[in-house]
């Protein structure tokens, strides 16, 4: 597993969700807004993060994006497998070919063991617990109040007032007093 600034986001992101998804599907935009991620970005993550069963889409007005489980049973390991890739590969020690036999020491054991640690790690760390530090640091969530759309205002126009005739038939009548 590579940890990359694609996980990064992810992460950022599924707390973002986790932590205002009781108010309602939280929308691609106002995450984008909030954690400056560019949209097409989370696009591509939340595709990701859908296909592995870790959110939900809602469609239309109101709709965005909610958890599929309890944050407390999502994994970091969880998210960043989904976006970057399946870590089971990475986890095992086989020696590499242009040393094997030449009297090199191979630290490859050394780094499977490293990895599998790592890996350890982040299948301990929830999404609930990460939300939990959030809010212990001071990070508040405003809750958004559902956008209506504003009828436009239109104010008073005073109509000018013309000294002319408004027809063509009142122009005759200028015309035949002359």
């Amino acid at each position: 597993m590579r940890l990359t600034t694609k996980g990064g986001f992810a992460l950022t992101a599924m707390i973002d969700v986790a932590m205002r998804e009781r108010d309602g599907p939280v929308p691609l935009a106002s995450i984008s807004q909030r954690q400056h991620i560019a949209r097409s970005s989370l696009e591509l993550l939340f595709s990701k993060l859908r296909q592995h069963a870790l959110i939900k889409a809602t469609r239309g007005p109101g709709g965005g994006y909610t958890l599929t489980r309890r944050a407390s049973e999502i994994t970091v390991a969880d998210i960043l497998a989904s976006v970057d890739g399946q870590p089971v590969a990475d986890t095992e020690a086989s020696p590499r070919k242009d040393t094997a036999g030449k009297g090199c020491y191979s630290t490859d054991a050394l780094w499977a063991s490293a990895k599998h640690h790592v890996m350890e790690f982040l299948g301990s760390v929830t999404l609930q617990s990460l939300v939990e530090e959030q809010l212990a640091k001071g990070v508040r969530v405003e809750h958004e109040a559902p956008t209506k759309r504003q009828p436009p205002q239109i104010s008073a126009v005073t109509p000018m007032r013309v000294n002319a005739p408004n027809s063509v038939f009142a122009w005759n009548g200028v015309f035949a007093k002359r």
